[in-house]
C-alpha cells in the first residue's frame, strides 16, 4: 500500500491493521493523526500521508490530542531504516551521541543520516527530537510526574530545553496538555497500544508455564490475569506490572515510581516482551495459506511471539531447558534466581528477586551452579553463556541477519541449533527464526498433517517450514499451540 488513493481508503475505514504504519496529516487544521482517529474524516484533498510521526512534525504538524499517536503501535519492517529508526525510538539518542549509535549499527554518522532522510525524510536529530517530545506528552497525559522528571524521562536535557520545544513544536506549553490526576499510590500506569487481534489469553499462559519463581510470576486478578516481574535496569531497581485492556486494544502498566528514570528503555524491553509491534493480520494471511496450520490460526487469531525481558536472561533460560520438560526448566531456573539473584522488595509476595548478572554467573564455580540440580556441563555451558554476554555477544548490528547470529551464538560450548534458534526468536527478535529440532513442533506438525502420524524428521519440518517464511516464529507458535 503506497499510493494517497490506498491510504485514504484505510484512514476511511479506520482500519486498525495500519495503525502505526502511516499517519494522517490534516492540512485545514495542522494536526496529525492515526488511521483510527474517531473524528470526522477529513477530505481526501485536505490529506497528506507521513511513513513517520518524525516526517509529520517536520512537515509542521502537530499531534492529536484525540487519538495520540504516541499511541500507535511501532510499524517495524525488515530493513536497516527501520532497524535503526527502532533504536532512535527506544531512546538510543538519550544514551549515545550519533557517532556512537551510528558505529553501533556500521555505518558512518553521514551513511545514518542518509538512510534515515531516505526512508523517513528526516534527519537523526529530528526523529529524536520527535520521539521525546511524543513521550513527554505521553507521560503528561497519563501520570502526575513532575516536569523535571517528565523532561528528563524524555530525554531531556533540562526542563528549559523540553517547555521550549514544546511550546515550539505543539504551540501549547506543556501546562495545557496535562491530563492526569495523582494516584492513589506512587506506582505510574501508563497504556500501550497493539494491532489487534491480540491472544492474549495463550500468551499469559505462555507465560505462566515459563514464569521463574522469584524473578517473575503471572496473578489472577478480578480484571483478569497479569504478568508480574521485578526490574533491575540501568542501575534503576522496581517491579512491573502488565495486564490486558481488550475493550481498547491496549496493554495497561504499572510500573514501580523508583523506573521513572528509565521509562523510555522500560517501554521498549515491554514492547518487545509483549510483540506489540506485530500486524497478526498479515502474519496469519500468510501462514493460514497452508492447510498443515490453517486450523489454528482460525483457533487462535491474533497469537503473538512471546518475546523476553531481558535476553540473557533468555538465554539461561533456554539452556536450562536443554533435554528437559517445561515444568523441571522452571523449577531449576527458579533455584537459580533464589539462590544466586538480587533480592528485592516488591508488593507481589511471588516476586522476590532480580536475576543473576552474567558477572555473578561467572563468579560462580562449576559445582555451585550444578548444585541446582543440573549436570556440570550444563553448568560450564551458563557460565560460557555469561562469558558471551560479558563480551557483547548478544547485541546484534541493525542489519544482521538471522544466520549469522545463529552462527555466532553456536560459537559458544554447549549452545546448539535448537538452543540458538530459540533464543534468536523469543530473545532477539527475528520473526522468521525456527527450532526445528523442538520435538513438540515435530509432533505438532505430524499430527496436523495426519492422526494416525506421531513425529516428522527434523529435516521434514525443515523443509515444509520454508514455505511459513518470513513468519516461521509465528508457525511455531501455532503448532505449539495446537498440542494444547
Amino acid at each position: 500500500m503506497s499510493s494517497p488513493l490506498h491510504f485514504y481508503r484505510a484512514l476511511a475505514a479506520r482500519d486498525s491493521r495500519f495503525d502505526g504504519v502511516f499517519f494522517t496529516g490534516v492540512k485545514t487544521t495542522g494536526i496529525y493523526c492515526r488511521p483510527i482517529c474517531a473524528v470526522k474524516t477529513p477530505r481526501e484533498s485536505s490529506c497528506a500521508f507521513f511513513s513517520s510521526a518524525a516526517a509529520a512534525e517536520a512537515a509542521g504538524f502537530r499531534p492529536c490530542l484525540r487519538c495520540r499517536p504516541e499511541l500507535a503501535p511501532y510499524a517495524i519492517q525488515q530493513n536497516l531504516a527501520h532497524a535503526i529508526w527502532k533504536k532512535i525510538a527506544d531512546g538510543a539518542l538519550n544514551e549515545f551521541s550519533i557517532e556512537q549509535l551510528a558505529q553501533q549499527v556500521g555505518l558512518s554518522s553521514r551513511q545514518m543520516r542518509r538512510v534515515l532522510l531516505q526512508e523517513f525524510g528526516v534527519s537523526p536529530v529530528e526523529m529524536a527530537q520527535t520521539q521525546r517530545l511524543l513521550f513527554a506528552k505521553k507521560l503528561l497525559q497519563e501520570t502526575a510526574l513532575s516536569m523535571v522528571d517528565i523532561s528528563f524521562a524524555a530525554g531531556f536535557g533540562s526542563v528549559r530545553r523540553f517547555n521550549a520545544l514544546f511550546s515550539e513544536r505543539y504551540q501549547m506549553t506543556p501546562g495545557e496538555v496535562r491530563r492526569a490526576a495523582p494516584s492513589a499510590d506512587e506506582s505510574l500506569v501508563l497504556r500501550l497500544a497493539y494491532r489487534p487481534p491480540y491472544e492474549w489469553d495463550a500468551l499469559i499462559h505462555y507465560l505462566r508455564g515459563r514464569a521463574m519463581p522469584g524473578l517473575e510470576a503471572v496473578i489472577l486478578e478480578k480484571s483478569g490475569m497479569a504478568y508480574v516481574r521485578s526490574v533491575l535496569i540501568d542501575g534503576k531497581s522496581g517491579w512491573i506490572k502488565v495486564a490486558h485492556f481488550a475493550d481498547k486494544n491496549q496493554l495497561g502498566l504499572q510500573i514501580a515510581p523508583q523506573l521513572t528514570p528509565v521509562l523510555m528503555p522500560l517501554l521498549a524491553k515491554i514492547r518487545q516482551q509483549f510483540d506489540l509491534e506485530a500486524h497478526p493480520q498479515m502474519i496469519h494471511r500468510h501462514l493460514q495459506e497452508d492447510v498443515l496450520l490453517a486450523q489454528q490460526v482460525k483457533t487462535t487469531p491474533g497469537l503473538r511471539v512471546p518475546g523476553t525481558f531481558d535476553t540473557f536472561e533468555l538465554a539461561i533460560r533456554a539452556v536450562l531447558g536443554q533435554q528437559v520438560s517445561v515444568a523441571g526448566a522452571t523449577t531449576v531456573a527458579g533455584r537459580l534466581v533464589q539462590r544466586f539473584g538480587t533480592p528485592v522488595e516488591t508488593p507481589f509476595s511471588q516476586v522476590t528477586h532480580h536475576f543473576p548478572s552474567p558477572q555473578v554467573i561467572c563468579q560462580l564455580s562449576i559445582d555451585q551452579l550444578a548444585g541446582i540440580g543440573i549436570p556440570g556441563a550444563r553448568a560450564a555451558t551458563l557460565q560460557n553463556v555469561a562469558q558471551f554476554a560479558l563480551k557483547g555477544g548478544f547485541q546484534q548490528a541493525a542489519d544482521s541477519s538471522l544466520d549469522e547470529a545463529i552462527m555466532q551464538m553456536k560459537t559458544v560450548r554447549g549452545v546448539g541449533e535448537w538452543t540458538a534458534q530459540y533464543i534468536a526468536m523469543r530473545a532477539l527478535r527475528f520473526p522468521d527464526a525456527f527450532p526445528a529440532g523442538d520435538l513438540g513442533l515435530q509432533k505438532a506438525a505430524a499430527l496436523a498433517s495426519d492422526p494416525e502420524e506421531t513425529r516428522w524428521s527434523e529435516k521434514q519440518l525443515l523443509a515444509r517450514s520454508q514455505q511459513w517464511s518470513p513468519w516461521r516464529a509465528y508457525a511455531a507458535l501455532l503448532l505449539w499451540q495446537s498440542l494444547k
